[in-house]
C-alpha cells in the first residue's frame, strides 16, 4: 500500500492513521497537541484539521513541523512551504464592539459530546446580519472553523481568554 505523502494539507487524523508513531513527534513540539490522545477529540477535530492548522494552533512554523514529522516517517524534507495563509486576526479589530455581540456559542460542550460544531457554528453565522456579532468559545485555536468563516466572507477577530479557553468573534465582511 502507498503510504501517505505529508503536507501542511494532510489531515491529523490521516497522518496518525498511517503513522500512529508520529502521535509523540506532534505532542513533543506542542504540549496542545496532548488533547489528540482524547480518543473523541481523536475522531472529531483531528478529521478536520490539517498539518498547517494544527502548526497555528501549537504555535509553530508550518515548514518545519511538516519536516520533522516527514523525517520521522522516512521521507525526504521539501524545502519552502505556504502554509496555506493560517494568519489569525489577533488584534482587536475597529469593527469590534461588545453591544454587537448577539449570540454566543460555547462549542466546549458540542466537542465533550464528541460532536462536530461546524454546522452550528455556520447556522448561527447565517443568521447574522451586518454589524452583528457571534462569540465562539473554543477549548484551542479552532483553526478549520476560523478558515471556513473567512472563505464564507466572514472576517474574525481571535483572542486568548486562559488556558485552554479562546474566544473567535466572527462578523460578516462589510464593503466599506
Amino acid at each position: 500500500m502507498e503510504k501517505l505523502i505529508i503536507t501542511p494539507k494532510t489531515k491529523i487524523y490521516d497522518l496518525l492513521e498511517a503513522y500512529p508513531q508520529l502521535e509523540e513527534v506532534l505532542i513533543a513540539a506542542a504540549p496542545e497537541f496532548k488533547k489528540l490522545r482524547n480518543p473523541v477529540l481523536r475522531r472529531t477535530i483531528a478529521r478536520v484539521t490539517n498539518i498547517g492548522q494544527a502548526a497555528a494552533v501549537g504555535g509553530l512554523n508550518v515548514e518545519e513541523l511538516v519536516n520533522r514529522l516527514r523525517r520521522e516517517a522516512g521521507q525526504e524534507e521539501i524545502g519552502q512551504i505556504d502554509d496555506g495563509g493560517n494568519k489569525f486576526n489577533t488584534a482587536r479589530p475597529d469593527w469590534y464592539s461588545d453591544e454587537e455581540v448577539v449570540e454566543s456559542l460555547d462549542i466546549r460542550v458540542t466537542l465533550n459530546r464528541g460532536e462536530q460544531p461546524v454546522h452550528e457554528v455556520l447556522g448561527a453565522l447565517k443568521r447574522l446580519s451586518y454589524y452583528e456579532i457571534l462569540e465562539v468559545v473554543a477549548p484551542f485555536v479552532p483553526a478549520p472553523l476560523i478558515d471556513k468563516a473567512t472563505s464564507l466572507g466572514y472576517r474574525h477577530w481571535l483572542m486568548k481568554k486562559g488556558e485552554g479557553e479562546f474566544r473567535v468573534y466572527f462578523s460578516l465582511e462589510v464593503e466599506e
